[in-house]
């Protein structure tokens, strides 16, 4: 259970102290630098699991893209340390994505180490899977609202997507808290709602608790220097928050702080979420020796209708790719013209076969990170990587399409060219490396709610004491 005395504390007087281990559950920390942390007599500790940020893959196909034994790892470290000194835990965006199947592969590593560990606890769990029925009953409504750049959505969409999960607030992580849980497993979540959750029930300013959850999200992201992989103290006052480095390594700075308000933002002055909009137009960075910094001034603006983020993606195909490199100066020098022909003459030939899919050719060196919007069209390099990407109805295809692709640039006679053994030099064998299911982002917009009953709470005694 929570101690009395976090439960007791009041904002006017008595700072909060939240410990951040990691920016993504998995990533891993130091351990001087999480003693440290704990050694501070945090209120909560608190981590943000899951990101859209590694692509659409990991929510479809209901896999986490952090490796097991490193979530593994952290969680150890966070609930042997919650349950020893009853601190609250607080994990939220499980697996990642945080839609059910990823729940459920979080939920076993908490049981693994609570079995290993002989641990007794209450474990809450909130879930973010959304039922299609309310979904399609939105879009019947007209109330279903798309994010910039995304299309309607449709309830063929819906019907062709296999996990749809909305970010939840801070509301059901209350819930969870006022049940009484030591340990609180959440799906998909708004990110600073896990840090910012308690809290915002005991009282603390609402938009100061979300913007230093926002920032403890990514852990020491916002020290000088930036580490996703290093712990992070917050304190929690009633008129503003400090950042606290953890490590001897970093120290927090007004400029190191301020540029966070840059980072995964649209716009710097205003972070929407669910239930409302960060202000921070006022706010001011001061510090305040030893590495930290002290923030003040943000101000929060209540949404009406209260809306939250629906995540959805379905497949679209199958991927098989190359991966070969390239040192000859004029094939170099000639790649863009190379490239156009010889997939003009690898699409005559799987056209006769009616073979159908989508190539792509990533040159790095030249324009593989930034493609057609590399301002810099002249290739520096004196070797270059060509990466092969086929995506097609189903893996067979893919596989073909890359096979001759692959095969009639190795041997593609260009103007110029002195070797007949061939044009490419690759890393791997076999070549053809088959990806398999290729998803994206099918749904990504708005709904607004009434209540926070699509983010049911149960709970769980876990008894594994001797």
């Amino acid at each position: 259970m929570i101690k009395d005395e976090i439960l007791k504390k009041k904002p006017q007087t008595d700072p909060f102290k939240i410990l951040s281990p990691t920016a993504i559950l998995g990533y891993g920390f130091p351990q001087e630098s999480f003693i440290n942390g704990i050694n501070e007599k945090p209120d909560l500790i608190a981590v943000d699991a899951g990101s859209t940020d590694p692509g659409p893959y990991y929510l479809g196909a209901g896999v986490s893209f952090t490796d097991r034994t490193g979530v593994k790892r952290d969680l150890r470290y966070m609930i042997k340390a919650g349950i020893e000194n009853k601190i609250p835990v607080v994990i939220s965006s499980a697996g990642g994505s945080g839609a059910k199947p990823h729940m459920d592969w979080c939920e076993n590593i908490i049981l693994e180490i609570a079995k290993e560990e002989k641990l007794n606890f209450k474990l809450g769990l909130i879930y973010s899977d959304i039922d299609k029925n309310v979904i399609k009953k939105s879009i019947d409504a007209g109330k279903i609202e798309a994010m910039d750049g995304i299309a309607p959505l449709t309830k063929t969409a819906v019907d062709e997507t296999p996990n749809i999960v909305a970010q939840m607030g801070v509301e059901p992580i209350i819930e969870a808290l006022k049940k009484g849980c030591d340990i609180i497993l959440a799906g998909r979540a708004y990110d600073p709602a896990p840090f910012s959750a308690l809290p915002i029930m005991l009282g603390y300013d609402t938009a100061l608790a979300t913007h230093l959850g926002k920032i403890l999200e990514c852990a020491a992201i916002a020290a000088d220097p930036g580490s996703g992989s290093d712990c992070a103290l917050g304190i929690l006052k009633k008129d503003s928050f400090i950042l606290k480095p953890l490590s001897k390594d970093r120290v927090f700075t007004e400029q190191s702080v301020a540029a966070h308000s840059l980072y995964e933002k649209s716009d710097p002055m205003f972070l929407p979420g669910p239930g409302g909009t960060l202000d921070l137009r006022g706010v001011t960075f001061r510090s305040i020796g030893n590495g930290e910094v002290e923030v003040s001034g943000t101000k929060f603006i209540e949404a009406n209708p209260y809306k939250i983020k629906l995540e959805g993606s379905k497949i679209v195909g199958y991927r098989t790719m190359t991966i070969a490199g390239t040192h000859d100066p004029i094939m170099i020098e000639k790649i863009d013209e190379i490239l156009i022909k010889a997939k003009e003459r690898a699409l005559s030939i799987l056209e006769k076969e009616n073979i159908k899919g989508d190539i792509f050719f990533h040159v790095y060196g030249k324009n593989g990170v930034m493609g057609y919007l590399e301002p810099i069209n002249k290739v520096f390099s004196y070797e270059i990587g060509i990466l092969i990407e086929v995506v097609a109805k189903t893996q067979e295809i893919a596989n073909t399409i890359c096979s001759i692709v692959r095969s009639t640039l190795l041997h593609y006679g260009y103007e110029g060219r002195i070797s007949t053994a061939g044009n490419l030099a690759f890393p791997f064998s076999p070549s053809d490396i088959k990806m398999g299911p290729v998803y994206e982002f099918s749904i990504y917009h708005l709904m607004p709610i009434d209540d926070f009953s699509l983010f049911p709470v149960y709970t769980k005694e876990i008894n594994f004491k001797e």
